[in-house]
């Protein structure tokens, strides 16, 4: 039986996106060379790119005979997809139930306290 399609980063995909976000485009040799411990076969880096080029994270352009991908999204847009998939499937559509889960298991030093005070504020205000 096939794995179901992940609509968010599977931890492989991420260590391959984190490459081309920070380097903006790379070619499957480049990647392979960036990844580092643990090392991943040229092969699985190729299909991996394939599969993030068609879950639309990332493009591909040929370069002689090579290709060069690059992403399609930024982290930013990555890490609100993700967002999103946790509050739709685990806090019932609600930010707000995931920002409270977020402060009930974090302490907040004075700065956070301070900042966080003031975005309520801001939020209060513009009601």
């Amino acid at each position: 039986m096939a794995r179901k399609k992940s609509p968010t980063l599977t931890e492989a995909e991420l260590r391959l996106m984190d490459v081309l976000w920070r380097r903006d485009h790379a070619t499957v040799s480049e990647v392979v060379e960036a990844l580092g411990d643990p090392p991943l076969a040229y092969n699985t880096v190729l299909t991996t790119l394939r599969i993030l080029e068609k879950k639309g994270y990332v493009r591909h352009r040929a370069v002689g005979r090579a290709f060069v991908y690059s992403p399609r999204i930024d982290q930013g847009e990555a890490q609100t997809t993700v967002i999103d998939y946790v509050v739709s499937r685990f806090f019932d559509n609600s930010p707000r139930a995931l920002m409270l889960k977020l402060l009930d298991n974090e302490e907040l030093n004075e700065s956070e306290a301070r900042r966080l005070r003031s975005l309520l504020e801001k939020a209060e205000r513009e009601k």
